[in-house]
């Protein structure tokens, strides 16, 4: 209690004002500087400035006093306080000068009255900096400067590392020379795109004060700040994938809270998650940044900080659960989460506190395009682990490329909203299969020929989705608008005029109905040909509004009137080659050559000289260049306060366009997918309520796409039929005739007829599937000092506690990275481990034959194998799946092929016979190492020798006839 009446003492001003509490700290008792008092004033000063930063950004500011501050300082509810302008000076300054500023409520050290000399002792406009970057301190801040953004101290000399610009150092402020470094305005998109990249975040401080009026520094403000979750620019954007933003939370048992969004998508996600979870959820999400409470224990911070995306700790108090629970309720505009069962999930809410406060701090304004909210549950998708994803190359290659893969084969999407809608679709497969049955339905009606004529509507449609976000954020530029309405124009003709379809597609179309006030709306202000951004005008219509046109038609006969003026001073002053002309230097002049001066008449007056003229003003063309000037500058003022209007009024059709964005990109991801499965000769998949996967004729639908566009031959096309009563394969046969080709295609039509695909197959019935697991390939981890088996193993554990009887495991040759009798043991122990408690099906590819015998004991196991057929030395690949063990590897066949030399072979064919007899008949330990005997070199005879001399085609009738003779002469003599 002493603690609270303490901390009464310094609250200067408690008065209610609009549903909030303004709480001032008295700068005089601050003055005072008592140990315990002040100690406590300057935490107080420094919580209620840090929230006021998120006030700032709040909607209507209905934000409340965090229960960690009441508990800690007030004892009681109080309604956010708001620092006062003298504290956030003297905050500014201990921010820059203290070695702890980035430390929260580090220390108890009151402000030092050496900071505010300090602070002092520099210039004014390095003191608006320092006050602009005292709130940005982990972020590079561009400080607009004129034609050049400009970073100063630390940020100049990190932006010139990473951007690759020259450093230097101009001018004094504070008695040290200012570090700095700048980029032309006009690059920055280049140079943002470079820094995102690379991870880092960037504050946009741009002038908005005017230059003319302003006494000191022009006023300057952080108007967005880019990072790399949270960006709508399309020029920062790939057009295939979205930028994500995600929050963590680290609950109190055991538990996860997440939250993400893409700014530009304008739905939040919740999920709640065990701990060992987490690690598919962020797999799943693949986060651009990620933010998490600065509180959690450094185990789940490693975790945390081991992803490959921008990590960064918040405030543990931007971490409240009743906080995120109501901003969620402002959002979404609703007065319950019930409607989505989600009113129960408090570590998601904390996570979404943060989120929502740190992506509207971003974009500087609150997100009123951000009305949706799905809530994703534990057991709801198909788990695709981060090796399954890799191994099954299903976004990018095992050499890191976007193509081949599956996604670049099935993604003949139009728009950029349709390939993320099925990247989307391909990555987050349902385990109900009603979703994956109702696309079917839908893309077997497209088939029918309206997927060709929608398809062709769809081309040139703009990215809808984005353009509707940066409009809600006012961040839109006047082309993106243009395209935005030929787009809705061509949705008018999106809606078919016949028959019945199937529910889905109807419900697509019903969304599909674009807002026509929109696009009039668009027409009546905005140019068909605008300039790029509003700042160059050249933007608004014509006939829009009468003090435009009528500033515009200044400028327009601007010229007619310097004609007019020209020949009037000619015929006035007899000056004959006397030119009136414009430049933005100097404005309007009237230009003499040297030798016609003096016939100027007196009211001329000079503006400048050259070497062979003069250039004068006189006071008729003064008074029209100010009248021109004036309306240029004026005509540019009415455009940017008439976009401002247009933005305001399109304000609301932002829901009705996050629709029709949804609606077009699921009908572009539907009719690429019927697309896809007329083109690729696909068939439709079919569910089954018992466990099975029943595959006739199916192939690996990236491999058969090469073999068509090199002309490598036809696939070899394979079934596969497991069921309850066959729920493992032990596939053996020769390396390179397709065992993993195999295996894979099993998984991926699995995966696509799950996600709602036809699939490349004559037919395929499939059951229940939670997962598809994979094990394959050989490879180590030296950064986390892991080597080849290590990681084998790792990867195998893990797959033998994940997998249920619901599950596809494929096993790829494991066991090979270690002595033979080891490898076979624990493929033997992890075969019976899958057969017995998992039940998992489970593909199972080995070269020890040894587990051939597996399926004797084991009467849910099968043996397969790819045939082959050996002619002699050489080896002739079938690539077709056949009951029945191997008979032999080939190893030393395929070893030919890769062309390794002929004394190896040899001596490898002699030690394979040596081991196999040894292991027939019980012989002596072989030597592996021995060279094969030398075979025994005879001496040839005249026969022979004859032979070989003898060329049968250049031998006439009569001498092959003599030849005959001679052999059989030779031959009786020997």
């Amino acid at each position: 209690m002493q603690r609270t009446n303490n901390a009464a003492l310094f609250i200067g001003l408690i008065q209610p004002s609009r549903n909030q509490i303004k709480l001032k700290i008295s700068d005089t008792l601050l003055a005072k500087r008592s140990t315990q008092s002040v100690n406590i004033a300057y935490r107080l000063s420094l919580i209620a400035y840090r929230l006021s930063l998120i006030a700032d950004q709040a909607k209507n500011g209905h934000l409340w006093l965090l229960s960690h501050f009441r508990a800690r300082w007030l004892g009681k509810s109080t309604p956010l306080p708001i620092a006062s302008p003298s504290f956030r000076r003297q905050w500014h300054s201990a921010c820059i000068f203290n070695p702890s500023r980035n430390q929260f409520m580090a220390k108890d050290s009151p402000i030092s009255p050496s900071a505010d000399k300090a602070f002092a002792g520099h210039t004014p406009m390095m003191q608006q900096y320092f006050s602009i970057k005292a709130d940005y301190p982990d972020t590079l801040v561009f400080y607009r400067m004129g034609d050049f953004y400009e970073v100063f101290f630390g940020d100049a000399e990190k932006a010139a590392r990473l951007l690759d610009i020259t450093l230097t150092k101009r001018g004094n402020s504070g008695g040290e020379p200012i570090a700095m470094a700048g980029v032309p305005f006009h690059s920055l998109e280049g140079y943002l795109a470079k820094l995102i990249k690379l991870g880092e975040s960037v504050a946009i401080c741009e002038q908005i004060g005017d230059v003319a009026t302003s006494k000191g520094p022009v006023e300057r403000k952080v108007l967005r700040v880019v990072t790399p979750g949270t960006l709508t620019d399309t020029a920062l954007l790939s057009d295939k994938t979205e930028s994500m933003l995600l929050a963590v939370h680290q609950g109190a048992r055991n538990t996860c809270g997440l939250a993400w969004l893409s700014v530009t998508q304008g739905e939040i996600h919740l999920a709640q998650c065990a701990n060992d979870e987490l690690s598919s959820w962020l797999l799943r999400i693949a986060p651009s940044e990620l933010i998490y409470n600065v509180d959690v224990s450094s185990s789940f911070e490693q975790r945390l900080k081991a992803q490959r995306c921008t990590v960064t700790a918040r405030p543990a108090w931007q971490f409240e659960a009743a906080l995120g629970q109501r901003c969620l309720l402002e959002q979404l505009e609703v007065a319950s989460l019930a409607s989505w069962n989600a009113q129960d999930l408090g570590d998601a809410h904390a996570a979404a506190s943060a989120l929502l406060g740190y992506a509207e701090h971003t974009q500087g304004r609150n997100l009123p395009h951000v009305r949706g909210l799905q809530v994703w549950r534990s057991g709801e998708l198909i788990e695709l682990p981060l090796n399954t994803r890799r191994n099954l190359e299903l976004t990018q290659t095992l050499r890191g490329e976007d193509s081949p893969t599956l996604f670049s084969l099935i993604d003949s999407c139009i728009t950029g909203m349709g390939s993320r809608a099925l990247k989307s679709w391909l990555l987050s497969p349902r385990r109900d299969r009603s979703q994956a049955s109702e696309r079917l339905e839908t893309i077997a009606y497209l088939r029918e020929g309206t997927q060709q004529n929608l398809r062709a509507q769809l081309k040139g449609s703009s990215d809808v989705e984005r353009i509707t976000a940066r409009i809600a954020l006012r961040q839109v530029r006047p082309r993106e608008l243009v395209a935005l309405r030929y787009t809705l124009q061509k949705a008018e003709q999106l809606v078919p005029d016949h028959g019945a379809c199937p529910a889905l597609l109807a419900e697509i179309f019903t969304h599909l109905q674009p807002p026509k006030a929109c696009e009039d709306l668009l027409a009546r202000f905005v140019l068909d040909e605008p300039a790029a951004l509003i700042r160059d005008g050249g933007v608004i219509n014509h006939s829009c509004d009468e003090d435009l046109d009528e500033l515009r038609g200044i400028q327009t006969n601007c010229d007619a009137f310097l004609l007019d003026l020209e020949g009037r001073e000619r015929e006035r002053t007899g000056i004959t080659n006397l030119r009136v002309q414009f430049n933005k230097v100097h404005g309007f002049y009237i230009e003499v050559t040297q030798g016609q001066t003096a016939k100027v008449p007196d009211d001329y007056r000079r503006r400048q000289t050259l070497k062979n003229a003069e250039r004068y003003i006189t006071p008729e063309l003064k008074a029209f260049e100010d009248k021109a000037l004036s309306a240029q500058e004026r005509a540019l003022a009415r455009e940017k306060f008439l976009y401002e209007q247009l933005l305001d009024q399109l304000q609301e059709f932002v829901p009705t366009l996050s629709r029709l964005a949804r609606a077009i990109a699921s009908l572009d991801a539907l009719c690429a997918l019927a697309e896809r499965s007329l083109t690729l000769a696909w068939s439709a998949p079919s569910f089954a309520k018992e466990p099975c996967i029943d595959i006739s004729a199916g192939r690996h639908p990236v491999v058969e796409a090469r073999l068509a566009e090199t002309g490598g031959g036809a696939f070899i096309a394979n079934d596969c039929d497991m069921s309850s009563k066959s729920r493992m394969q032990i596939i053996t046969g020769p390396n390179m005739g397709g065992k993993s080709t195999y295996m894979r295609q099993i998984a991926l039509i699995v995966l696509l007829a799950s996600m709602g695909s036809y699939v490349p197959a004559a037919s395929c019935r499939l059951g229940p599937i939670d997962a598809i697991h994979t094990r394959i390939g050989a490879a180590d981890d030296v950064a986390n000092a892991q080597s080849t088996f290590m990681l084998e193993m790792t990867e195998a554990a893990q797959i033998l506690h994940s997998a249920s009887p619901h599950s596809l495991v494929l096993m790829d040759e494991i066991g090979r990275g270690t002595s033979t009798f080891d490898g076979l043991a624990l493929a033997g122990g992890i075969a019976a481990y899958l057969h017995n408690k998992t039940q998992a099906f489970t593909l199972f590819a080995t070269h020890y034959f040894e587990l051939t015998e597996f399926p004797v004991q084991h009467h849910g196991a099968v043996n397969r194998h790819v045939s082959a057929i050996e002619s002699g030395a050489d080896i002739v690949f079938l690539h077709h799946i056949e009951p029945g063990p191997a008979s032999k590897s080939y190893g030393i066949a395929v070893a030919k092929l890769a062309g390794v030399p002929q004394a190896v072979l040899s001596h490898a064919r002699h030690a394979l016979s040596a081991l196999e007899a040894q292991q027939t008949q019980g012989q002596a330990q072989v030597d592996l190492f021995a060279p094969p005997p030398e075979a025994v070199i005879t001496e040839q005879s005249a026969v022979e020798r004859a032979l070989v001399t003898i060329d049968p085609d250049a031998l006439s009738p009569r001498e092959a006839l003599e030849a005959l003779y001679r052999l059989k002469r030779l031959s009786i003599a020997a």
